[in-house]
């Protein structure tokens, strides 16, 4: 609930800064895509965009490169981290091996691994 409440908090005077942002920079700004043609020589100016379309769309290839970036970055991170987890899983597996052939009633006291892990 608090999460929820700390996001309400961020994201609602986030998103009204955006929209007065967009609203202040409406002005057309000309695009073009060819850095090695002067400006001058170009006979059309360019594309005309809202200003704050461009910075939107910069500011989300940012965003998206860095995500992507950080993706890379981990990813010794999750090969250990799912490494762990196999290696727990069949660990898990022959524990419960072991329980079944040991065949524990009930009622009958925990093996020594099981009281020194508290599994149950």
């Amino acid at each position: 609930m608090g999460k929820r409440i700390v996001g309400w908090l961020v994201l609602v005077p986030l998103c009204a800064l955006l929209i007065v942002f967009a609203l202040a920079n409406r002005q057309f700004v000309a695009l073009n895509f060819n850095p090695f043609v002067a400006p001058e020589v170009l006979q059309q100016p360019g594309y005309g965009v809202p200003l704050f379309l461009v910075l939107y769309v910069v500011l989300l290839v940012g965003v998206m490169l860095g995500g992507i970036a950080t993706w890379f970055a981990q990813g010794q991170h999750r090969q250990r981290e799912r490494h762990w987890r196999r290696e727990a899983q069949v660990l898990n597996g022959e524990l419960e091996a072991l329980r079944k052939s040991q065949r524990h009633p009930s009622g009958a006291p925990l093996g020594e691994v099981d009281d020194l892990l508290e599994l149950r």
